[in-house]
């Protein structure tokens, strides 16, 4: 009896056994595979656009090139800035970017010691590249990586040519400019400067004004007075235009005068519908915006390392006007 119990448990025990290798051997084979692992969520580049005019037609268009190209190229980009040209809330955002430790910033070129101290100095330290849009500043004392937008030069020869075009090579031509001229305003009036010295009959009177309605108001009184005879205005700030010509209209109608811009101010889409302009500078900024984001993340991703020091123009064309003259 005892003898069956022994033999019984020996074949239990090897039964058992056999079922505990062939399981060994499952667990063991060589085509088993761990489950996968999930891959480690990587954060997107972030860039920062930074402009002082938010929300006005010429800057949404930028807003919006470069908003559609950070969708392709998958990073993200948010659109900061202030209102009103407020220099001082500009300037903060800028150096909130650049704390921040953004990937880049694309921004709105100020020419004043302020903002160059940020793109040399800060935005260096940090490693941050910084691409210049629609205005520029020298490279020298910016260290900006490049510019995109028009050729400010270029802008200003084909606005008088038009004029030329339009009131012929003799008369008195006004240009309104800032006290402090802009780096993109000296560049557009030295353009201008090629075409109009070139013509002996064109007399060109430069006059200078603060920023400010009041301002823009009084120097357009000043120079109604002192240059009663113009025949043209240029306003090289196309913030201002509208404010001059409305100070202009108190005198005498607006058809009897040329007036010309560029379309990078707040208002122009209705003043030339309205027909109180005579054409401005039509510029790119959806392109201006998308072709910033495009270098911007060539630069980050080495694929496009320098960028070209002297900038990446974009297209320029004149905009007509619905003026109609007496």
């Amino acid at each position: 009896m005892r003898k069956k119990v022994v033999v019984i448990l020996c074949m239990l025990c090897a039964v058992l056994g056999f079922f505990t290798f062939m399981s060994a051997g499952k667990a063991f084979r060589s085509d088993w595979q761990l489950p996968s692992s999930v891959p480690e969520n990587q954060e997107k580049p972030r860039l920062v656009l930074v402009t002082q005019e938010m929300k006005t037609p010429f800057w949404n268009q930028v807003a919006a090139g470069a908003s559609n190209e950070a969708e392709k190229e998958g990073v993200s980009l948010e659109v900061w800035g202030s209102y009103g040209n407020d220099q001082d809330e500009f300037l903060k955002q800028i150096e909130i970017a650049l704390h921040s430790k953004v990937d880049g910033v694309i921004v709105q070129g100020l020419d004043t010691e302020e903002f160059k101290e940020l793109t040399k100095i800060k935005a260096a330290s940090y490693g941050i590249p910084v691409v210049t849009v629609a205005n520029d500043v020298p490279v020298a004392e910016s260290l900006r990586k490049t510019y995109v937008g028009s050729d400010q030069f270029a802008a200003g020869k084909r606005l008088a040519e038009q004029l030329v075009d339009n009131m012929g090579s003799e008369g008195q031509v006004v240009v309104l400019t800032n006290s402090e001229q802009a780096y993109s305003q000296q560049q557009r009036l030295q353009g201008m400067d090629e075409v109009l010295n070139a013509h002996s009959g064109l007399q060109v009177v430069l006059v200078e004004s603060g920023d400010s309605t009041e301002e823009v108001i009084e120097t357009t009184q000043n120079v109604l007075n002192q240059v009663p005879g113009a025949d043209a205005f240029i306003a090289l700030n196309a913030n201002h235009v509208g404010t001059m010509m409305q100070e202009i209209s108190r005198r005498s109608a607006l058809e009897r005068f040329h007036i010309y811009s560029f379309d990078d101010g707040a208002d122009i889409p209705a003043l030339l519908t309205q027909g109180g302009l005579d054409a401005v500078i039509g510029q790119s900024p959806e392109k201006m915006g998308s072709l910033s984001v495009e270098l911007i993340m060539d630069w980050l991703n080495n694929e496009k390392v320098p960028l070209d020091p002297d900038g990446y123009f974009t297209d320029i064309r004149i905009l007509e006007g619905a003026k109609k003259r007496p």
